[in-house]
């Protein structure tokens, strides 16, 4: 039995505000002192950027479409104990509450934010956007609190809100709902964020402006946040009955500590830190390269992953560059074993295999619908 202090930021669909609360929590709770692990529900490469800066360390993601249910709690895990063990876990959902994976496979609202708060038995907190309503939020609220008896919602945190007045309504028809307010945050155009056609724009990308930003839904989470009720909520939740997912079970080390290059940068930002932990496990010096910046590959490369991110935005200055792999011949004289063994360690288990080699066969056969375009590693929105 694991004990880690968490709770799941959900909302009741999307654009209510959760990342900026979620990343204000993050970056709130960590002014205070605390360790905080930051954790987003789906196959999300975006918000974790902003939760990693806020909090310092990786923001991971929960995904049991990708990676089964019974990975969910010791990638969990894995995060909340990694590098050190984190004193409170904050993660963010997806979606609306309940929306997950629609189709016969599955349970209806399998890997939804809901479905990942009951594999973590994790108090939600719900962020509700208060703009344009006034006592009907009870109704709202009411209804998530009381549709799925196995989620338990411990609080909600009124966003976009007009005026005291306002506050004070929304929190007067909130009071016989039963759920309590642990926060209203004011409608401030300061705080919006720029986005783009997968969503927000990645974090590295901002550089000192994604700094500012996170600095400032920090300060305004701080005050606006009752951050004392918000650790007892997270606190509340029971130890976790799992051990903690480690690479180094998934693969077979590969002999002579290979260097792997990895690109990164402002045009590659998209990759999962568990990625770098199998290739590190399985014998890999793991090397971060800029495409933009880098004139080379490290000497004594062995090989170069390339994830994915917005190249197309910087197509110019890395169509201006010299291919950094044709300047480093070294890269071609490496040896076919290794690359094989640290390949394979970065490529999902026969399990996770075998579900993305079905519903790509479904996919072709017309029984599962096209991946959203809007969503980075396919069919859900943030």
């Amino acid at each position: 039995m694991t004990a880690v202090p968490r709770l799941v930021v959900a909302a009741p669909s999307s654009n209510a505000g959760k990342t900026s609360v979620a990343t204000g929590l993050i970056a709130a709770l960590t002014a205070r002192g605390l360790a905080v692990s930051p954790h987003k529900v789906g196959p999300d490469y975006i918000d974790p950027g902003y939760h990693g800066l806020a909090a310092g360390r990786p923001g991971r993601n929960l995904d049991p479409w990708l990676v089964g249910e019974d990975r969910i709690a010791p990638l969990f895990l894995r995060g909340a104990l990694h590098p050190r063990p984190a004193d409170v876990a904050v993660v963010e959902g997806v979606m609306g509450l309940f929306d997950g994976a629609t189709h016969p496979s599955v349970e209806p609202g399998f890997a939804s934010t809901a479905h990942v708060a009951g594999l973590l038995r994790a108090p939600v907190l719900l962020v509700v956007d208060g703009s344009s309503q006034a006592r009907s939020v009870a109704a709202l609220v009411h209804g998530f609190a009381t549709f799925d008896p196995g989620v338990r919602l411990g609080g909600v945190v009124l966003n976009r809100v007009g005026s005291d007045r306002h506050e004070a309504i929304l929190r007067d028809a909130l009071a016989a709902a039963g759920v309590p307010v642990l926060g209203a945050v004011r409608r401030m155009e300061r705080l919006r964020t720029p986005s783009r056609h997968l969503g927000l724009i990645p974090a590295a990308e901002r550089s000192d402006a994604a700094v500012a930003t996170v600095r400032l839904l920090g300060d305004v989470v701080q005050h606006a946040v009752d951050l004392d009720a918000v650790l007892a909520l997270a606190r509340s939740a029971p130890p976790l009955d799992a051990a903690p997912w480690d690479p180094a079970d998934e693969v077979t080390p590969a002999p002579g500590r290979p260097r792997i290059a990895v690109a990164g940068g402002p045009a590659f930002t998209f990759g999962y830190a568990e990625n770098t932990e199998l290739l590190e496990a399985a014998g890999a010096e793991v090397v971060a390269v800029d495409p933009l910046r880098d004139e080379a590959l490290p000497p004594g490369t062995a090989g170069l992953v390339v994830g994915g991110g917005f190249p197309e935005v910087h197509a110019a200055e890395l169509s201006a560059k010299r291919n950094p792999a044709r300047r480093h011949r070294g890269t071609r004289g490496a040896r076919c074993a290794d690359r094989r063994r640290v390949r394979r360690a970065a490529l999902p288990g026969p399990r996770a295999r075998r579900q993305a080699d079905v519903r790509g066969a479904r996919r072709r056969h017309g029984d599962v619908p096209p991946a959203d375009p809007g969503v980075p590693g396919g069919g859900r929105r943030r």
